[in-house]
């Protein structure tokens, strides 16, 4: 009773192994036919091989027919995904009758059939049809130029001679694109395998030629990517029969040179004579078996050799690798009926049918923009970027940032030069003297200097503008995005109405510079005026000239230290506060040969101490001016002060006595470069007094020039020295009121211009932006052109939907299986 109940149960289990593989066929039927793709990662077994290494020849002796294309180059140019599907045998009752050699020697030839996909409804009952069709599907699909297409064809084979397999022929692993191939030919077939065999779900029939050493198998070296530990790799090796004379496989056979956890299994197919000769596959069969069980080295392994124990060795891993993915392709499906639910979820429902839930519909979508769009000005929106500035905060950085730096980068007197200044002064006086700064002047030349704040506000206007172009074209989100027309009409009104307030707003602008320069208000609290204009040039020229002197002293004692270093052959301290050399330092009496060398000396030094006092008393001028004038603060009273005269003229002397003396310094052959500090660094004494004379000279001269520049002292070469010393106060002043009116002014409009940005274009949009929508768009007559879904998201929907039934049917097919 025990032993009939085992039994049972063993019928049971083999028919459901046995009903695997028709079940993952017509899941591969059901996603091809709906889907196109393999998205469901269903077990197969993938045959990899390189070019012309038997692998035709091995899926033909499994089928029993001569179905497939050959030729020399790469024949297999396109993915052959062949169903191998066992039909019941009338003759016999269980399936190892339906043998190739029960077929043989019964004589009865059941009804065989292949069916292809892409041509649904025909049987094909003539083979040699067969590989007509998959030669001109291929040519249809990929071409004349021999190459790849990664599009496959969907083969089954109807017989009671097969076993229940699915199998996936790839084209032949090429080096070298021959004829008109494509030069990375290798590149596509390689990618092409991998996409193939990367599935965990696939078993790899790695075909190698016993012929080649098993080192150079490619197949194998492909498997190993995917499969490094061999755990779902079959290797074949065929052309055994071609082998060397004293050589065999049964090493490799055996497992003993590469390891695979489901072995290798050698076979024997036709040769390109029996092709030739036109051999049929029975025949090559008995042939197979003969030369294994003849063989004296594979007679021992014979059984588990040829192509019937590979088919069957397929078939059990086949099987057995579907039970053991079985939940794993549950748990799949269940994860992309998930996803496609959520993405079906996301094109939202099909379009209303009445025209009152329409205008609903479109009432809604308005105000969600306008809802939206209101958010992103004030920063409240749930879609906030994180890269970049956006809405309201824009906005701000361009008030804050743009246009503040742009104001504040204006120079308001760079484009006035002194001789503007002057003529401008000259013409407003007409042919009158005048005895003071003519204020008409000044209004000639600040109203030119507040029109440079114009373009900085029109670009701010401009800005904010783009930007609030920019919000309406981001904010429609993923529910107005169905319906392009009605999308691309929001945009449109809201564009038109953006347009309409730049007008009056840039207008408005202009009119605020235009307003500060239709009256100068000199009497603004925070304006300069004259008196203190004139108290901060005389506190300016004061220091200047403080700092004159200073350097003046650093040049007398610099001719001082010169005297004394050409008399003594050294060079002694000398006191800060005095020009003459201490009566301390010693003196020698000059020799016979020394004396023409002490006379220069001394010409040279007494030459230097004249100059000394000269310089004296030009300090003595020059300070007298400056404590005469430090009480002479008013405006008026500085134009009437003559000291004025004489300092200048002292300033003025100094610089020629200092000319003066630095050519008759050049006689010591010493070059002396004063730095900008004050210190004195001699150069080399060795240079010869012909190159010390010229080049000396001019290096002096360029310094004196630079250095009484920086103390605001004109040279020749300066514009400023055909000005009288009148006009050049007169020049400075006006200088420095431009800028201190220009400042108030930049400030007022730095206030003014954001505020009437906001006022006259941000917030009358938001104001007015769900009123203008509702008055140009909510009309009945426009419903059903505004809701019209766009035909591509329309088209995705419906393509979701399709593959959420494929997958919900395919779910329903596995769990029939116990």
């Amino acid at each position: 009773m025990k032993d009939r109940n085992h039994s049972s149960l063993s019928i049971t289990t083999m028919s459901s192994l046995e009903d695997l593989i028709p079940i993952v066929n017509k899941l591969q039927d059901l996603v091809f036919n709906t889907i196109g793709t393999d998205t469901i990662d269903l077990p197969q077994v993938v045959v990899v091989g390189s070019q012309s290494c038997g692998k035709s020849s091995v899926l033909e002796n499994i089928v029993g027919k001569d179905f497939l294309p050959r030729g020399t180059g790469i024949v297999t140019r396109r993915p052959l995904i062949l169903q191998l599907i066992n039909l019941p045998s009338e003759a016999s009752s269980s399936p190892d009758e339906t043998s190739s050699d029960s077929v043989l020697q019964t004589g009865r030839r059941p009804e065989e059939w292949a069916e292809f996909l892409h041509v649904p409804g025909r049987k094909f009952y003539d083979f040699s049809e067969v590989r007509r069709e998959i030669e001109n599907d291929t040519v249809r699909i990929a071409g004349n130029n021999k190459g790849i297409n990664k599009q496959p064809i969907n083969l089954k084979i109807f017989s009671p001679h097969v076993l229940n397999l699915t199998l996936v022929d790839l084209p032949g692993l090429t080096k070298i694109p021959i004829g008109d191939q494509p030069t990375d030919i290798e590149r596509q077939t390689r990618s092409l395998i991998l996409e193939y065999i990367n599935k965990p779900n696939s078993i790899i029939l790695a075909v190698s030629p016993a012929n080649v050493d098993l080192v150079n198998s490619e197949s194998l070296k492909l498997a190993r990517q995917v499969d490094p530990q061999g755990r779902r790799t079959i290797g074949v090796l065929t052309k055994l029969d071609l082998m060397d004379h004293g050589t065999n496989a049964i090493d490799i056979l055996s497992g003993r040179v590469y390891p695979l956890k489901l072995g290798f299994i050698g076979v024997v197919n036709r040769s390109q004579q029996d092709i030739q000769i036109n051999k049929s596959l029975p025949d090559a069969l008995k042939a197979e078996q003969e030369f294994f069980r003849t063989h004296p080295a594979y007679r021992n392994i014979s059984y588990r050799c040829g192509t019937q124990f590979l088919a069957k060795s397929l078939n059990n891993t086949l099987m057995a690798h579907i039970r053991e993915k079985l939940p794993d392709i549950k748990a799949r499906l269940n994860t992309l009926m998930g996803q496609t639910q959520q993405e079906l979820a996301s094109y939202g429902e099909p379009q209303f049918a009445g025209s009152e839930n329409r205008g609903i519909l479109v009432l809604q979508l308005m105000t969600r923009f306008a809802t939206n769009f209101i958010a992103s000005i004030d920063g409240t929106s749930s879609d906030i970027s994180l890269k970049e500035l956006c809405g309201g905060a824009r906005i701000y950085y361009i008030y804050n940032d743009v246009f503040g730096t742009s104001l504040n980068a204006i120079n308001p007197t760079a484009n006035l030069s002194v001789l503007d200044i002057r003529t401008a002064i000259r013409n407003s006086t007409g042919p009158r003297p005048s005895l003071f700064v003519p204020e008409l002047a000044f209004d000639l030349l600040v109203k030119p200097q507040i029109r440079l704040l114009d373009p900085p506000s029109q670009r701010c206007v401009e800005l904010v503008y783009e930007e609030l172009m920019k919000i309406c074209h981001n904010c429609g989100g993923p529910e107005l995005s169905r319906y392009p027309k009605l999308q691309s009409k929001i945009i449109e009104v809201v564009s038109d109405l953006l347009r309409e307030r730049l007008g009056p707003t840039s207008k408005y602008v202009e009119s605020l510079i235009a307003i500060q320069r239709a009256y100068i208000n000199t009497k603004h609290p925070n304006f300069l005026g004259a008196a203190a204009a004139m108290s901060s040039i005389l506190s300016s020229r004061q220091e200047k000239e403080k700092k004159a002197r200073e350097a003046q002293r650093k040049l007398e004692r610099m001719e001082v230290k010169k005297a004394v270093f050409g008399a003594n052959g050294v060079s002694d301290s000398v006191p800060e506060s005095g020009g003459k050399p201490s009566p301390s330092l010693p003196s020698s009496v000059p020799g016979e040969g020394e004396s023409r060398h002490h006379h220069h000396h001394h010409h040279a030094r007494s030459g230097s101490m004249s100059m000394s006092v000269s310089l004296t008393e030009a300090s003595t001028n020059a300070a007298a001016g400056p404590s005469a004038s430090a009480s002479k603060d008013s405006f008026l009273n500085y134009f009437f002060s003559k000291d004025q005269h004489a300092q200048q003229s002292a300033m003025l002397s100094q610089v020629n006595g200092i000319k003066h003396n630095s050519h008759s310094s050049d006689n010591l052959g010493i070059s002396n470069v004063v730095s900008s500090s004050g210190a004195v660094t001699p150069s080399d004494p060795h240079r010869s007094s012909h190159h010390g004379r010229h080049s000396d000279a001019s290096d002096d001269a360029s310094y004196l020039a630079k250095e009484f520049e920086q103390f605001g002292i004109p040279s020749s070469q300066n514009e400023e020295a055909s000005l009288s010393e009148r006009e050049q106060l007169e020049s400075e002043l006006i200088r420095r009121l431009i800028s201190s009116y220009f400042g108030i002014v930049r400030e007022t409009i730095q206030d003014q211009v954001p505020k009437a940005v906001m006022h006259l274009l941000v917030n009358f949009c938001k104001e007015t932006i769900q009123n203008r929508l509702v008055s140009e768009l909510y009309r009945e007559s426009l419903f059903d052109e505004l809701l019209k879904e766009d035909a591509a998201l329309a088209q995705e929907r419906i393509k979701c939907e399709k593959m959420l039934r494929t997958y919900t049917e395919a779910a329903r097919i596995i769990n029939e299986v116990v």
